[in-house]
């Protein structure tokens, strides 16, 4: 009967050694053009194919290009991952070290900022570039057990020959991503690596569920910082008349006074105190608070001026809008959904009703009810750049997208039918 890769998978518990040749005879007939025996897993089959058609080279040797201690150290600093390492260590060292494994923490880039475990196994990652300061993006050293479940923002576990680039081929890792409960936005990647005899699909779970205990850890510090900000606050609006409201450095409401309920207000990049434009609220007075900042409208006429929206997706993953006009400028930092949906309206000038933006995302235009909800968090923060029925920029509006120069680069994540078919197109343009 011929193998599956489930079958492989179950034969890697209880003979390594021959899962490992089966998974590599598969690897080298995919690099090589040949018909394999059977497809790998759909998850590394994907891998695979970014990879052939980034060019990533499967021979590379990956080990320079580590950041300077004093960079990671800054990292460590501003990253939002070190509220969550001692959750991560307690979780997942004590079976880690015992059963030969490290613990890897990575941020957003796909930079190496903590390794933690078996000092053997940590010699030997030394051996594959696993370092400190390490670049571990997907698109940088093929799929692994950090990059890809970055790429695919869901638990992944990649053994021997799965890896595309030979030399991690002597390595079993899994990863999961660690999501801002906040927005659901990536913020690193929790990584338990070791060789390939400490293989186990039991891994898995075992990651994915201390990564989803760090985001509740998060998510309890995030209520907890608010309700301070919110005991601060409670006292000042109560002495105010008009809209009001308080937020923290993130723009996450805590209270408000004189107005509806907003979960979150577009800050500008830096804050300052004084007079500034707020997307939501127009023309406002910002004054610090203890945690946060106090916001009060000023009901005055929105500034004039021609409105320039620049939306940048030249990053394989951090895209943003940013809006320019008469009452200066200000930036907003895009989810993975919210960037592609700016981007197909930036496609569509004339507007795409929700039923074709439900086509253009999911290929089903009956999904309008997922895509209404997303418009309106979009709406948030866009305010009257945006209209509806059907959805687009304003007219007045001059609407610049700032690409990728890979087109495989555009919006890495996306699945959505119609940036697959950009991608395409660019490819071949």
């Amino acid at each position: 009967m011929p193998l599956s890769p489930t079958h492989v998978t179950r034969l890697a518990t209880v003979d390594t050694a021959g899962a490992a040749r089966v998974l590599n005879d598969i690897r080298s007939a995919t690099l090589s053009g040949r018909r394999t025996p059977f497809a790998p897993r759909p998850v590394i089959e994907e891998s695979w194919s970014r990879m052939l058609r980034s060019g990533v080279d499967p021979d590379h040797d990956f080990r320079s290009g580590l950041l300077p201690p004093e960079e990671v150290q800054r990292r460590r600093e501003s990253t939002r991952l070190r509220h969550v390492l001692p959750v991560l260590r307690e979780g997942l060292l004590s079976v880690a070290d015992v059963a030969h494994h490290i613990m890897v923490v990575a941020d957003d880039d796909g930079r190496v900022l903590w390794r933690e475990g078996s000092s053997r196994v940590l010699r030997k990652a030394d051996g594959t570039g696993f370092e400190l300061g390490a670049d571990w993006r997907e698109s940088v050293v093929g799929t692994n057990g950090v990059g890809t479940p970055a790429v695919v923002r869901r638990p992944v576990q990649v053994f021997a020959s799965e890896h595309f680039v030979r030399s991690q081929a002597s390595w079993t890792c899994t990863g999961a991503p660690i999501k801002d409960p906040r927005d659901g936005r990536l913020i690193g990647v929790v990584d338990v690596s070791g060789p390939l005899d400490t293989m186990h699909p039991a891994t898995l779970a075992w990651v994915d569920s201390v990564a989803k205990l760090a985001e509740s850890r998060l998510r309890e510090l995030h209520l907890a910082s608010l309700e301070q900000l919110r005991a601060v606050a409670a006292p000042v609006l109560a002495r105010l008349t008009g809209r009001a409201l308080a937020v923290d450095r993130d723009g996450w409401t805590a209270a408000v006074t004189g107005m509806p309920y907003p979960n979150r207000i577009a800050l500008p990049k830096s804050p300052s105190p004084g007079r500034r434009w707020l997307p939501a609220l127009g023309l406002c007075t910002l004054e610090p608070l203890a945690g946060g900042w106090l916001i009060r409208a000023i009901d005055e006429p929105e500034p004039q001026g021609a409105t320039r929206i620049l939306l940048d997706l030249a990053h394989p993953r951090r895209w943003t809008v940013t809006v320019s006009g008469g009452a200066g400028t200000w930036s907003h930092e895009l989810s993975p959904r919210h960037a592609e949906l700016l981007y197909l309206l930036a496609l569509h000038r004339s507007g795409r009703s929700a039923a074709g933006l439900a086509q253009d995302m999911f290929g089903d235009p009956g999904r309008t009810v997922t895509v209404r909800a997303e418009m309106s968090r979009v709406r948030r923060y866009l305010g009257a750049f945006l209209e509806h029925r059907p959805y687009r920029f304003c007219e007045d509006a001059e609407v610049e997208v700032l690409l990728p120069a890979s087109p495989g680069d555009l919006l890495p994540h996306s699945t959505a039918p119609a940036v697959l078919g950009a991608r395409a197109d660019a490819e071949t343009g």
